[in-house]
């Protein structure tokens, strides 16, 4: 398979489990304000650097099941993003699942310029070194929402989300090369 390939078949499994969540707790996530967003998936790759740097884990969810979390959450953060302060907090499950598949839409053309450029130098990375990455842009996104939003010099909060998304992805694909995901 190609990257692309790869990486719609990652998003696959992510998206039905994010769909199973959403018919199980609805739309109760767009209660969270971008910053709180942020904090889970700090949580989430805090949890994979531990296990990655301790070798072993006591709770039973998976790193690749947190990889998929902080995908989501992305999706999530970006939905977020785009919806003006005043929307409601219920959201109908098609409209959802369709700014959903816009994101990711719009991650693989990203992804496509990128990997354009970089010649996939992803594929030649550890694993471990995208969890820092995706560290280091968490903690740069929280920089930015201490700033309230505003940069000098920088990206903003929709392209690092972007990119913690893409490495998410990318540490699926690496992981599911290893051994395959677990069926949602």
């Amino acid at each position: 398979m190609d990257t692309e390939q790869q990486f719609r078949a990652v998003v696959k499994q992510c998206r039905a489990v994010f769909v199973q969540k959403m018919h199980d707790y609805g739309t109760a996530w767009r209660i969270l304000r971008p910053s709180s967003i942020t904090d889970q998936i700090y949580i989430k790759a805090l949890r994979i650097r531990n296990i990655e740097e301790c070798g072993h884990q006591k709770v039973s969810d998976s790193m690749e099941s947190e990889y998929m979390g902080i995908l989501n959450y992305c999706v999530l953060a970006l939905i977020q993003l785009e919806l003006p302060a005043d929307a409601p907090l219920e959201m109908d499950e098609d409209e959802v699942a369709k700014r959903y598949d816009h994101h990711i839409e719009e991650n693989i053309r990203l992804l496509r310029a990128k990997n354009h450029d970089y010649a996939e130098a992803w594929r030649l990375m550890r694993v471990s070194s995208m969890t820092d990455l995706i560290l280091q842009k968490i903690l740069r996104i929280k920089q930015i929402e201490d700033n309230a939003g505003l940069t000098l010099a920088s990206e903003g909060l929709e392209a690092n989300y972007r990119d913690i998304l893409n490495y998410a992805a990318f540490a699926l694909i690496r992981l599911k090369e290893d051994t395959p995901l677990p069926t949602p």
